[in-house]
């Protein structure tokens, strides 16, 4: 059963596998849509069947040309995972998943801008209520909510201590 609101891809002709132009097009629809990683572009321009000297190339000129950065990339993903209410732990796994190395991960999650205790109280109040936990087992329960939105020990901990 076709959903009414997907589109149906139509897979691309043979020759248009090899032209620079389709595969520069099929990239900025992607990138139309929302920042993209270097991984992850190749790997869906890929799924399309382009050559992978034409993806790579093709993602040459669109990074000289600033239309695809992976800074920029990481400054949006972590800012709307923290407006979701993820952890850095989590964060941090996606972006390495998708391709972006640690250091440039580290500049944008460790940046001054983010409250991540702030945002795990947040977190929990949202889920369980303003009321603190009345037993060892409801916290432990709590705090493993936390932990697996990705909150580090240390950041849980400060939520429990208040």
């Amino acid at each position: 059963m076709r959903r009414p609101n997907s589109r149906r891809k139509r897979p691309l002709r043979p020759e248009s596998v090899a032209d620079p132009l389709q595969a520069r097009k099929s990239a900025l629809d992607l990138l139309a849509r929302r920042e993209h990683s270097e991984q992850e572009l190749s790997r869906k321009l890929s799924a399309r069947n382009f050559e992978p000297e034409l993806i790579e190339s093709t993602l040459t000129e669109l990074t000289d040309e600033g239309l695809l950065d992976n800074a920029r990339f990481t400054e949006a993903f972590v800012h709307s995972r923290y407006q979701r209410g993820q952890g850095p732990h989590k964060i941090r796994a996606k972006l390495r998943e998708r391709g972006i190395d640690d250091g440039l991960v580290a500049e944008y999650i460790d940046a001054p801008d983010f409250d991540w205790p702030g945002l795990a109280g947040q977190v929990r109040i949202k889920r369980f209520g303003p009321v603190s936990p009345a037993n060892f087992r409801e916290r432990s329960r709590q705090m493993r909510f936390l932990q697996q939105r990705g909150f580090t020990s240390e950041q849980i901990s400060v939520v429990f201590r208040e």
